[in-house]
């Protein structure tokens, strides 16, 4: 219906300006990973959002609700490629593979050093025990996914009979990790490199292979 008498039609109030959602989520997710989730203000999170405070709220509802949110985009975004490392022909490369790949998104220059997720160990008493429940599974989860494409190795012949997968998937999680910590601390990808060059010198004395 026009507007009678050339009277302009008033916007309606109280409705929350509308915004990609998906786009605003992965700027909240650089800040985040930037910052972590106590130090990132809300004042942050709606200029990189490009939003103000009650479409944040409307959309997310609530900083946590936006944090979670927040990780579920960052693992999703890396999942692919994490699976398709797992499916490399033996345990080795995979090992191998998805410490490279780490050392290569942890000190992209494009985006915040190291891994969000390893990141949270340190958020601990700021989230609500499910998120921070959540949050310790999915750190816990390299190691378990590693434990069993070893297993797979020994079934395939490329890790020796008896070795003692979960030891060596621990040990390779914590290679892990270890890179994102010092990339969070300035480590350069050479520096970086190198540490994954000494760690799978030891792949032969652990498993038994070349």
């Amino acid at each position: 219906m026009s507007p009678k008498d050339g009277v302009a039609a008033r916007p309606a109030r109280g409705r929350p300006r509308s915004f990609d959602r998906e786009q605003a989520l992965d700027a909240a997710m650089r800040v985040f990973w930037a910052k972590g989730y106590a130090s990132a203000s809300m004042s942050e999170l709606t200029a990189a959002m490009g939003i103000a405070s009650p479409s944040l709220y409307a959309a997310f509802g609530s900083k946590e609700g936006l944090f979670r949110e927040a990780i579920e985009r960052y693992v999703a975004v890396n999942s692919a490629s994490f699976w398709a490392i797992m499916e490399a022909p033996t345990a080795r490369e995979s090992v191998e593979g998805l410490l490279r790949k780490a050392v290569e998104a942890f000190s992209c220059p494009d985006s915040p050093a190291g891994c969000m997720v390893l990141h949270t160990a340190t958020e601990m008493g700021e989230l609500s025990p499910e998120l921070t429940q959540g949050l310790c599974e999915l750190r816990a989860s390299n190691a378990d996914t590693l434990t069993r494409r070893l297993e797979r190795g020994v079934q395939d012949g490329d890790v020796a009979a008896g070795t003692d997968v979960r030891a060596v998937a621990d040990f390779y999680a914590t290679v892990h990790k270890g890179l994102s910590l010092s990339a969070k601390g300035g480590a350069s990808r050479e520096e970086l490199d190198s540490v994954v060059t000494s760690a799978m010198a030891a792949w032969k004395p652990l498993t038994g292979q070349a």
